[in-house]
């Protein structure tokens, strides 16, 4: 009799451990999907941001190509003029002022043990992870200690040091410097930042990740790197 009791109360108390365990997973399970949500909710607003960004500048290829065949042959030239200067911009050859933020790199020295990891080396990987990340999410001009990034930049390690293009990071702080397209822009961009996982990798490197608050007027300094073509030619006219 007292062995039937015993089973009863062991099968009772299983059957509740069990119950609870499926409780705190369902639970957890809640919370992931909601996270999930957030990030893909996140990521749609990024793209359709993007896609706005992309039709807005189809139209003012439009509106130039216009320009170009209501022009008279006099007029052209300036809407030349007009169009070598905006792709400077474009291409990173002139110096940008404009709505932004820094991100400054530092090291921890809290969490650096002298003889053992004394040495902070900043990855590439997580540096053009960065990078791309914040173009993602509407950043218009990017410099990383003085060196402006654009479509042909490098970031790579050469010899035990990171190299944007050819200039080494080896002193700190690293200060990175982000212009968005409008003041609006540049405060979620640095919102995104704040909840951005790329600092956790820093971390992982004993690198402090620092960002400043956004101000109205942050210069990125231009490209000193000369744009080389190689596949391309001037082509001649046709006339009837």
């Amino acid at each position: 009799m007292k062995f039937k009791i015993s089973l009863f109360f062991i099968c009772v108390l299983t059957g509740f451990m069990f119950a609870i365990q499926f409780n705190t997973a369902k639970e957890e399970n809640i919370l992931t999907d909601s996270r999930g949500l957030w990030d893909l909710r996140e990521d749609f607003l990024a793209e359709k941001e993007l896609e706005a960004s992309l039709i807005q500048e189809i139209r003012q290829v439009e509106q130039k190509i216009a320009k170009y065949d209501n022009d008279k042959s006099a007029g052209r030239g300036q809407v030349l003029s007009e169009t070598i200067e905006e792709l400077k911009k474009e291409a990173g050859l002139t110096e940008l002022t404009g709505p932004g933020f820094s991100i400054v790199l530092t090291p921890a020295y809290e969490f650096i043990v002298p003889g053992q990891n004394d040495e902070v080396f900043i990855s590439p990987d997580v540096l053009r992870k960065l990078i791309n990340e914040l173009n993602m999410y509407g950043a218009k001009a990017i410099s990383i200690s003085g060196q402006r990034i654009t479509a042909t930049t490098t970031i790579r390690e050469i010899q035990g040091e990171t190299r944007v293009n050819d200039y080494p990071l080896r002193s700190f702080p690293v200060e990175i410097k982000v212009i968005a397209r409008n003041s609006e822009t540049a405060k979620k961009l640095y919102n995104r930042m704040q909840i951005s996982t790329i600092p956790d990798d820093f971390f992982i490197d004993n690198i402090a990740v620092t960002v400043t608050e956004p101000e109205k007027e942050v210069t990125v300094p231009a490209s000193d790197r000369q744009i080389k073509t190689y596949f391309m030619k001037t082509v001649k006219e046709e006339r009837n």
